[in-house]
């Protein structure tokens, strides 16, 4: 007699590889370029079954950005809540940011593609996922003033470390190919070196110069 449980966990693990599939494919072909058969395909598996569980192209998609940005975000709200120094919130966001790009290369391209297909649908999926900026514009705006860091309105200082964490992902085949020489391990060292990189860049421009 099969069990409920080993049902369940049957059902988690069919998911599990069609997810790894679909990672995949998205990051070779894109979000329009690929085909549920091709997941299908690299999963090993029924196209029939890939629908019978995510139905659809955009359910899967989803599916990848809900579990990325539901591991992401207590991590962020942990920081902000904290009583650090603004160079350790900065240090910490950048790393996990950083990380965060580096585990799911597939997804600036696809935020880029939502940006300009249905925004407002992408900035509810940010909010379900617990994303606050104006409790980070408060904190860095307190943290600014209390350490006596250059004045600048937080909204430049969020902008600009999301676009400098960002950018080396979106612009990767263009900057890989003409600073790396396509090397492709190179520019991965590169973008860890980011995480540090970043921070460092943003605290030097905020700092009050002596």
């Amino acid at each position: 007699m099969v069990k409920n449980n080993d049902l369940n966990n049957s059902d988690k693990n069919t998911e599990k590889i069609i997810l790894d599939a679909a990672k995949k494919v998205f990051l070779v072909k894109g979000f329009d370029g690929a085909r549920m058969q091709e997941i299908a395909d690299e999963a090993g598996i029924n196209k029939a079954l890939v629908h019978y569980y995510f139905r659809s192209k955009e359910n899967l998609f989803d599916a990848i950005f809900k579990e990325a940005f539901q591991q992401f975000m207590p991590q962020v709200a942990e920081i902000v809540s904290s009583e650090e120094p603004l160079i350790r919130i900065i240090e910490k966001f950048s790393d996990m940011y950083t990380r965060m790009l580096l585990n799911n290369p597939h997804l600036p391209m696809f935020i880029l593609h939502e940006i300009n297909r249905n925004p407002e649908q992408l900035a509810e999926k940010f909010r379900s996922f617990g994303v606050k900026p104006e409790q980070l514009v408060q904190v860095f705006q307190k943290k600014c003033s209390q350490e006596n860091y250059r004045v600048i309105d937080p909204r430049h200082l969020i902008v600009n470390l999301l676009g400098l964490c960002i950018f080396p992902f979106v612009a990767r085949p263009i900057i890989q190919k003409l600073i790396f020489n396509n090397n492709s391990s190179e520019y991965n060292k590169f973008l860890e070196s980011r995480k540090k990189e970043v921070a460092e860049f943003i605290i030097n421009a905020i700092s009050i110069k002596k």
